[in-house]
């Protein structure tokens, strides 16, 4: 993996109720005009499986004990009503191969566990002897979404069970995997991260496929006391809860990444979360809204997002982006620094600032990001001679490229400084 996983999700604006059609208007969009800047993995996010998502929205997000699409054993399959190419015992294989001849990736949204209505239908589990009712955990449950009973640690047929949806998945073409309810069981405060067990059934299952399968944890906040399990075991976890288009959740995310920063690496991605850019919500019964964030805002997440080397994944309608959006996504100065061969570290922060450097290991160049904290305008400068990742080479900047707005300012001395707008940013090239 050269670089964090960028792509497309479709929950910011779709919710549980994407369909075959809309999946496919993205995937399209996305080779179309965002390919060629690196994005690359289309993901149907939760309750695929649900024929009825959706259809309760006024009271539910997840309906209780739903309509769901299901093999004899067990196994969650795309509601044919909502993925009509899924006919026929077929799956997700057909719209896998839709999105591949586009030159794309495809990946999926899972529940940890086993279905309730395999355990409570004592549904046999794929090449054993034993039943869904003897691996599933009744007390190990969500408490947002209702789908699923945890799987037993030791149970003969757990480990099985996962191999045999894994295996599904990869016969389907699935390239992505995006595991809920595990990065961060909520309903154990006493023991957050109780469904360690089942990260590693899940890592077992997709190293017997053969396929590159990303596996990406979800929720968070993880917890930093793990993460040498996340990083083992995982390519991605989230460090935080569901992030939306808040400034506040914005000012939160500069406090996890200082805590996470030095765990990024080759095939292992602390993840910010999405990206809630353009036109949002339509699937959240309510009508779709543009982002809350002001320009500056976006600006300066996705600068954090790419300095710091999280995933990036975007959950607008991306049929629906304006030109501006479009192209703060598609900058590929500015896309690279998510590449493995880029290093971000924060070199200062208080209560009205942050500066981040970050460093190529292999060419020397050298980044320096500011991001302002207030409401009001305020100068910002760093001395480059103090930047601890600069200090083994010769910096030597004479000036220095701000790649949002291609504007040259010069460095006096060895001090870089400039004017930052409210909640915005600056992403500076030294030259």
């Amino acid at each position: 993996m050269k670089k964090a996983p960028m792509g497309w999700n479709s929950y910011d604006y779709y919710d549980t109720a994407v369909t075959e059609e809309q999946v496919k208007a993205n995937a399209d969009f996305m080779a179309a005009h965002m390919k060629e800047a690196g994005w690359e993995y289309i993901v149907v996010d939760i309750e695929w499986y649900a024929r009825d998502a959706g259809t309760m929205r006024d009271r539910y997000q997840y309906i209780p004990f739903g309509d769901e699409e299901i093999d004899s054993f067990g196994r969650l399959l795309p509601a044919v009503n909502r993925f009509p190419s899924a006919a026929g015992g077929k799956g997700f294989g057909p719209l896998a191969e839709y999105v591949h001849n586009l030159g794309l990736k495809f990946g999926i949204h899972i529940m940890r566990g086993i279905p309730r209505i395999a355990a409570h239908q004592h549904m046999p589990v794929y090449k054993t002897g034993v039943t869904a009712n003897e691996i599933a955990d009744p007390s190990s449950i969500c408490g947002w979404n209702p789908d699923m009973y945890g799987v037993r640690r030791d149970a003969e047929g757990a480990q099985e069970y996962y191999d045999s949806i894994i295996s599904l998945y990869a016969q389907w073409g699935v390239d992505y995997i995006k595991c809920d309810d595990i990065c961060n069981t909520n309903m154990y405060p006493h023991n957050p991260y109780a469904a360690a067990h089942e990260v590693e059934m899940l890592q077992r299952a997709i190293q017997k496929t053969g396929r590159d399968i990303v596996l990406s944890l979800s929720p968070g906040p993880a917890l930093i006391e793990k993460a040498w399990h996340y990083e083992k075991y995982a390519n991605m976890w989230r460090i935080t809860d569901d992030f939306w288009d808040s400034w506040a959740l914005l000012r939160n995310m500069f406090d996890r990444c200082e805590l996470w920063q030095t765990h990024v690496a080759e095939g292992s991605y602390p993840d910010c979360d999405m990206l809630p850019l353009g036109t949002l919500g339509k699937g959240f019964g309510k009508p779709e809204w543009t982002t809350n964030f002001t320009q500056d805002e976006q600006i300066a997440m996705m600068t954090l997002w790419c300095v710091f080397g999280s995933p990036l994944m975007v959950g607008a309608n991306l049929t629906k982006l304006d030109a501006w959006t479009l192209d703060l996504l598609t900058r590929k100065d500015v896309l690279k620094l998510v590449s493995n061969d880029y290093v971000g570290r924060q070199f200062d922060k208080n209560d009205a600032f942050a500066i981040w450097s970050c460093l190529s290991r292999t060419t020397g160049e050298k980044y320096l990001a500011f991001f302002n904290f207030l409401n009001t305008d305020q100068e910002i400068s760093c001395d480059l001679n103090e930047v601890e990742q600069f200090a083994d080479i010769q910096c030597g900047a004479e000036y220095a490229v701000e790649l949002w707005s291609g504007r040259k300012t010069s460095v006096q001395g060895s001090v870089l400084a400039d004017l930052v707008l409210p909640h915005g940013a600056r992403l500076f090239a030294l030259r």
